[in-house]
């Protein structure tokens, strides 16, 4: 928004710091200037006014008063006195009908006959035109000045141009005092308020839109109303677009003898509905959008009819002012009143600052203190300050004016309590990490599995849990295992893609007998991965096997190996491995999980072509194991070495077995032994099997070189071959 910074100095008792330096202050202490120009003799600020501040900073005069306090300064407002003509009653020019007091909380009006329409004074027009405005006529101009200078709105119509008042036999008996009549246009509108049946009466009404009404406004657009347009209207048509544009009907121009001032208050909601439906925004209506004080509408319409008053003079006399007003407030605003407790102020602020310090900052501000008690004041809160509510709103405008860079900063001496370690989010998501970076994709399925599943794991009925209100038959039961919908999700990702890795980390369900033939759903998290392949000639037991052993060591667990599998009593009658290719996970002497190949009459029966090996953990289990503890070894600065060997051994014969001797007799000059082949097919005797090794040779201390290498190598193979029927193959 523009300010003139000659009009915010007429204001201030004291001269004004230089337009770069109120900058800052205002930077600093209130809101950010846009920009800062010199016109004429004068600058132009561009302060951008927080919405809040709407209802009072959005005019000269409120931002006069925002200075004053920021800097130090004197306010003082202008006095208008006005001199009314006692001979003239508004109240026999004009009534007054509002339909809906939601729609319009006060409308208040005014008569000033004699007018004559021309140019305004030059001082009103320059002020203008700094402040963005384009000069019109005195009368115009005027209505535009006040509402730069007090924030409110206002409106002139020709009182000519409206429409012949109500008829005259429609009016009640007079009575002392204030009339009430009824509307004939709607019986249920508020009466007009009218103090005469003159015939020479206009009334204006304030309503919704009828439907199918249009209106032309004054820069000769034409509009299409409804029932959602709030308008400004006399006994036949719409005069204005209430709180937006008045219209061209009742125009004040160079013919406008009599004028009527509009100075109302309406529903900032309404307003803004009002403006976006019809693409048509205004400086009233961006006012009237951020709410105003309605106990101002007097206070600007009694400005604006004083400056006709002085400054429109036709043939040498002044324009006469009515006596009195239309003034249609149903619902007062009144001032708020919150009680202040200066310890609290220290509490919130950081810092301590004197009651006299901060009663100054307060009336500066414009707020007035009364009834004081010890540490606590009674601060009343003028309307126009619609942000202030609280007592933490005082101790904001408190610290704002004080300055929040003279506030010291200061380490809160409260003790922080870092909270307790949640070790199964952590491990979980440490878990899910590792699997992601091992190349596993994480899914999500459903808690439940259908009648087929069930069937083709061999789970029968009262084995697992069944739900009383299934969704599907897909999701009669809920799962005893994360492997039956992995292995869903492998069929249906079998249509795009040869190979998969995924992994899935959530609850079980399972059934626990307790005393009389009752059961108990337990609740277990598992850990359950796969790696399925199309092409069922390549290796993936032992690759998946790797990847336990990585993630394992890597959540600081060593003790790890592989046992034969043995089927628990609790699982389901039909093992669903292979029963050669499949190994008891464990660490030290607790078996924590499987490891194996689906047997292939599975697969069948759910449709799928491939092989899939799938490793099922207990996660409640595995965390209890994890340590954060890592013991990390410098890696050999020495080149490393890596021979082949492959050796012949019977079909039954494990990997681990050929493993442990090759790395008892390497001992510390063996790295690393990795297992790259398992082959049992054509050209090998019945009952046989090769396996093929990479042997990494590395020492920490040296370069080995071929002949200590071949050395090792020999007895390798001279030990291996000691065991019946393992031959080396060279």
């Amino acid at each position: 928004m523009l300010f003139s910074y000659k009009w915010l100095q007429s204001y201030l008792k004291k001269p004004l710091p230089p337009p770069n330096k109120l900058v800052e202050f205002l930077t600093i202490r209130a809101f950010e200037v846009e920009g800062i120009s010199k016109v004429g003799k004068d600058y132009v600020l561009d302060i951008d006014v927080l919405p809040n501040r709407g209802s009072d900073c959005f005019s000269h005069i409120g931002m006069a008063r925002e200075i004053a306090a920021i800097v130090s300064n004197d306010f003082q407002a202008t006095k208008y006195k006005l001199d009314e003509d006692k001979k003239l009653k508004t109240k026999d020019f004009i009534a007054l009908s509002v339909e809906n007091k939601n729609d319009c909380f006060r409308y208040t009006g005014r008569i000033i006959v004699d007018v004559k329409v021309g140019s305004s004074p030059k001082w009103i027009q320059d002020r203008l035109k700094i402040c963005g405005l384009r000069p019109i006529n005195n009368i115009v101009d005027i209505t535009n000045y006040v509402m730069l200078e007090t924030g409110q709105p206002l409106h002139a119509f020709d009182f000519s141009k409206i429409e012949s008042e109500i008829p005259n036999s429609q009016f009640p008996p007079a009575s002392s005092g204030t009339n009430q009549i009824p509307n004939p246009l709607d019986a249920e509108r508020t009466p007009l308020r009218v103090a005469s049946q003159n015939s020479k009466i206009k009334t204006i009404i304030v309503r919704r839109a009828k439907k199918g009404e249009k209106i032309i406004t004054l820069d000769n657009e034409k509009y299409d109303l409804d029932r959602d347009v709030l308008v400004i209207a006399d006994s036949k048509e719409p005069l204005a677009i209430a709180g937006v544009k008045g219209g061209k009907k009742a125009e004040v121009d160079k013919g406008t003898k009599t004028i009527i001032l509009e100075s109302a208050n309406f529903n900032a909601v309404l307003i803004h509905q009002i403006s976006r439906e019809l693409k048509l925004k205004t400086d009233a209506s961006w006012r009237f959008e951020h709410k105003i004080d309605p106990n101002l509408t007097k206070t600007a319409i009694d400005i604006a009819a004083y400056l006709i008053q002085k400054t429109v003079r036709p043939q040498g006399a002044q324009p006469k002012i009515a006596s009195g007003l239309i003034d249609f407030y149903p619902k007062k605003l009144l001032s708020k009143k919150i009680k202040l407790d200066l310890d609290y102020v220290e509490k919130l602020l950081g810092v301590r600052i004197s009651e006299k310090k901060i009663r100054k900052i307060l009336e500066k501000l414009g707020l007035k203190i009364v009834n004081c008690k010890l540490k606590i004041l009674n601060v009343v809160v003028p309307t126009c300050r619609l942000d202030i509510s609280l007592p933490e709103d005082l101790i904001e405008e408190i610290g704002r004016i004080y300055g929040l860079q003279n506030i010291p900063a200061i380490f809160p001496t409260a003790a922080l309590i870092p909270p307790e370690k949640n070790f199964a989010v952590f491990w979980e998501r440490e878990i899910k990490n590792i699997l992601k970076e091992l190349g596993f994709s994480e899914v999500y399925n459903y808690s439940f599995i259908g009648e087929k599943q069930a069937e083709v794991f061999g789970y029968r009925v009262g084995e697992i849990s069944e739900i009383e209100n299934p969704m599907s038959a897909d999701q009669r039961y809920l799962r005893p295992s994360l492997a039956p919908n992995l292995l869903k999700n492998v069929k249906e990702n079998f249509k795009y893609l040869d190979r998969i890795k995924i992994f899935e980390l959530e609850k079980i369900f399972l059934n626990k007998k307790k005393a009389e033939n009752k059961k108990e759903i337990i609740e277990k998290r598992m850990l359950t991965g796969l790696i399925a392949r199309k092409n069922t000639k390549e290796e993936s037991f032992y690759q998946l096997k790797g990847t336990i052993d990585s993630l394992f060591n890597k959540v600081g667990i060593s003790d790890i190996w592989y046992d034969d599998y043995q089927q628990t009593p609790e699982e389901s009658n039909l093992a669903i491995w292979r029963s050669d290719r499949s190994a008891e996970i464990k660490i030290g002497n607790e078996e924590i999980g499987f490891l194996g190949e689906i047997d292939s009459s599975i697969l069948k029966n759910i449709g799928i072509n491939g092989k899939i090996i799938l490793f099922d953990i207990d996660f409640e289990k595995l965390t209890k194991l994890c340590s954060e503890e890592q013991e990390y070894q410098p890696i050999s600065q020495y080149p490393a070495a890596v021979r082949d060997l492959s050796i012949l051994v019977p079909a039954k014969v494990k990997v681990v077995d050929v493993l442990n001797k090759i790395n008892t007799i390497g001992g510390s000059l063996i790295r690393d032994v990795d297992l790259f082949d398992i082959y049992d097919g054509e050209g090998l005797s019945t009952g046989k099997k090769s396996l093929a090794f990479h042997l990494i040779y590395q020492a920490k201390d040296r370069t080995l070189n071929t002949k200590e290498i071949d050395v090792i190598q020999n007895k390798i193979i001279k030990a291996l071959e000691k065991s019946p029927e393992w031959k080396v193959r060279r």
